[in-house]
Formats: C-alpha cells, sequence, structure tokens
C-alpha cells in the first residue's frame, strides 16, 4: 500500500471513530479497495464480521449475513473510502467509476453528502518524480512483458533485458533472470 499522509491517517482514525472498529479494519478495506482499483473489495478482519465482499450499488456480504447493522457499516465504509480513492491524484481508477451506495438504515448520510466529509483529502504521499505513470521499476529497464502483482508485492518482468523487478513493501529489487527466457505456450 502507497505510505500515507499525515492527513490520510487523519481520516482513517476519523472514519473508524465515525463507524466504531479500529484503524486496522479500516485500513483491510482501503487494502482492499486498492487491489481492485476501487471496483469492490474482497476482504477479511473479524471486527468486519470475518470474510466479507463489497461492491457499489449495494451488495454487502458479511460473514454473519442476517447482521443488516454490519453490512451498513461497512457499506458505508467502503463507499466513503471508495469516493476518497476516486479523488486521489495518483490512485489510478477505471474511465466511468463512480461509487454508489444503496444504504440501510444506517443514517450516514445528511442532506446528500457524507458526515465526515471536509473536502478532498490527499490520502498518500505522492511516488517519486518519474513514478506518477505508474512505472514502479528503474526506468533504464524500458517497458516490460508482464507486470502482477499480489498482496503488498508487485514485480514486473523485462524478456529482453533478462531482469525481474520485484517490489516488497516499498523497496524495489531488480534481478538477472540468467538464461531463463519467459516464453508463451501456444
Amino acid at each position: 500500500m502507497p505510505r500515507l499522509t499525515d492527513q490520510g491517517l487523519q481520516r482513517i482514525n476519523d472514519l473508524a471513530q465515525h463507524y466504531g472498529v479500529s484503524a486496522d479494519a479500516v485500513m483491510t478495506l482501503l487494502q482492499a479497495l486498492l487491489n481492485s482499483k476501487g471496483t469492490m473489495a474482497q476482504f477479511d478482519h473479524r471486527e468486519l464480521g470475518g470474510a466479507g465482499q463489497w461492491m457499489p450499488g449495494g451488495m454487502t456480504m458479511v460473514g454473519d449475513m442476517f447482521n443488516h447493522g454490519l453490512k451498513a457499516k461497512v457499506d458505508g465504509l467502503c463507499s466513503e473510502l471508495s469516493q476518497i480513492l476516486a479523488m486521489q491524484p495518483f490512485v489510478p481508477f477505471p474511465a466511468g467509476f463512480q461509487s454508489q451506495s444503496q444504504r440501510e438504515g444506517g443514517g450516514q448520510q445528511e442532506g446528500g453528502h457524507n458526515v465526515l466529509d471536509r473536502g478532498s483529502v490527499s490520502l498518500f504521499v505522492p511516488e517519486r518524480p518519474g513514478r506518477a505513470s505508474g512505472h514502479w521499476w528503474p526506468a533504464e529497464l524500458g517497458f516490460p512483458n508482464g507486470t502482477g502483482a499480489q498482496n503488498q508485492v508487485r514485480y514486473a518482468y523485462f524478456n529482453q533485458k533478462r531482469r525481474l523487478a520485484v517490489e516488497l513493501n516499498g523497496h524495489v529489487a531488480v534481478y538477472d533472470t540468467l538464461d531463463h527466457l519467459f516464453v508463451p505456450k501456444t
């Protein structure tokens, strides 16, 4: 996850206090939303009913499936976090993305705006210059043949240069792949 600004940490704490959960629970949802570029959240946190899912538009599932209060809490948190993420200048979201929500009872909105809305918030510390395009690997490697990510790890493979770049928790390491080349199966 990108490093949070002081303002971002404060927003996380404000949301946690407002919804009556820990900052860790909010961070779990934030990471889940980042993993999907804001389109959904798959999470597993004990305060949020264990394993669950959220999608904009009202689809919320929690482990305690008849706990409508918990569903409303998860929906509210995910909706607010996705709206905040959609306003971040260096978090790429799909072109037509917009967050929608059908709230059950919770009273989280007053007069059509979020209770915690205090204008735009810069959640994340911007990446170093030259990395704003999403290229987190060293520039001299060029464009990768393949990239991927899971949890806190990203990788980029460069067939021509015979290099594998791996980013783990914000630290990039570049490995020489020697004579191991990727050859797609046909």
